[in-house]
């Protein structure tokens, strides 16, 4: 039993088949679609340059052909642990003896007065995102709240799409939580010299407008007019199931590094899962594409009768105008960061470090380095950070140990 139709729970399901297990599978999804990938959806589907279809995780005949039973549309409503069922909305109740949770994220509602208002909209799914395609395109002013990934990543694709985009945030700069100030300035730079006008530092106070929103207020007076506003503030990962059914919950669903609850048998994965990892020696809960299908594809396999350690290192990536890059590792909050390259040309590559082992590492518009990249991280050794820095050693000579 597969509880989310999303990427994570698609996965499972083709891990498991793929590893022999024969019994019955049953993907239980709330969206009517099938399973897809969201990647694309602040990307090339919301400027019109991908096919929905191409979104999806696997084609139309290929559940049918895995004997994998697929209901979509009808979302689990409680899980019982004790009696190994679950009720899913309509009146059916289906029995289970392993049970895999990947029920996903929600996006964060904006708390402020007109946040209501017509004009508003959020991204999390397929119909949301082919929404908004169609709204950019009829808008002449675009305000989009919040300078994460997915603030950032509308803000781009709005602008290449030709929309008036103003970007807010309350942060200094864009992305600083996970990048750093240094790095954030240069976002900020990207998006300035690509026509984005930056309100940061600024909180969001009110949305105004008679029937439909027409501008956004911040906390200090100033008004951002706006026919379109996009709030990107975070998600919420969907935990009411879990909870109900007495799992163990802190910060997510607590899984260990085979990715089980606290209930023998019923495991979880993707953005819910707060999973222990070998490499940092704590648990962590990561919402990105490529943990989901990763930890998707693991739980599989151990719900098929394996044993495998979930040791992949966290790894996201994200394309904004023509700067593309990627994230490996997870850096804590005691990290030093040094850089190989120059930020300011937006060609470098940042290494989280502590006491020169280092713990994360992003490249940008940097290519074919991920697997040096991830050999540094996963090895554990400290090098000296000049060395780091130094662009004439190679990085697979740093990657060999090499001194």
């Amino acid at each position: 039993m597969i509880i989310g139709g999303g990427l994570a729970g698609a996965k499972a399901a083709e891990g498991a088949r793929a590893d022999g297990f024969d019994g019955r599978v049953v993907l239980i999804g709330a969206e009517a679609d099938p399973p897809y990938e969201r990647p694309s959806l602040s990307k090339a589907l919301l400027r019109g340059e991908a096919d929905p279809k191409s979104t999806f995780v696997h084609d139309h005949g290929y559940y049918a052909a895995h004997d994998i039973e697929i209901v979509t549309g009808h979302a689990a409503i409680a899980l019982d642990v004790g009696t190994r069922t679950v009720d899913v909305a309509g009146g059916t109740a289906v029995r289970f003896d392993t049970a895999v949770l990947a029920t996903g994220a929600t996006p964060r509602r904006l708390d402020v007065p007109g946040a209501l208002l017509d004009g508003v909209h959020y991204l999390r799914n397929l119909d949301e995102s082919l929404r908004l395609s169609d709204a950019i395109r009829s808008a002449s002013r675009v305000a989009v709240i919040g300078t994460g990934w997915i603030g950032t990543e509308v803000a781009a694709s709005a602008r290449q799409m030709g929309a008036d985009v103003t970007l807010i945030g309350p942060g200094a700069v864009p992305l600083q939580r996970v990048l750093g100030a240094d790095i954030g300035r240069m976002i900020a730079r990207l998006h300035a010299d690509n026509g984005v006008a930056l309100r940061l530092g600024a909180e969001v106070a009110e949305l105004q407008g008679a029937s439909r929103v027409e501008q956004v207020v911040l906390g200090d007076g100033r008004i951002v007019p706006a026919d379109l506003v996009v709030v990107g503030v975070g998600v919420t990962a969907r935990l009411d199931l879990a909870v109900q059914a007495g799992l163990r919950v802190d910060n997510g669903v607590v899984v260990d590094e085979f990715l089980e609850t606290s209930a023998p048998g019923i495991y979880a994965a993707g953005d819910i899962a707060n999973a222990f990892h070998p490499r940092y020696g704590t648990h962590l809960r990561v919402e990105h594409w490529a943990n989901a299908l990763n930890q998707g594809l693991t739980v599989g396999r151990n719900v098929a009768g394996q044993r495998e350690s979930y040791a992949r290192l966290p790894y996201f990536f994200s394309d904004q105008y023509d700067l593309g890059l990627e994230y490996i590792g997870h850096a804590g909050p005691d990290d030093a960061i040094v850089v190989r390259g120059d930020v300011e040309d937006r060609k470098f590559i940042a290494f989280w470090h502590l006491n020169g082992v280092v713990n994360a590492v992003l490249n940008v518009n940097v290519w074919d380095v991920a697997d040096d990249l991830k050999v540094i991280v996963n090895a554990r050794r400290p090098i000296d950070p000049l060395r780091l820095t130094d662009a004439s050693i190679a990085l697979d000579e740093l990657a060999r140990g090499g001194r």
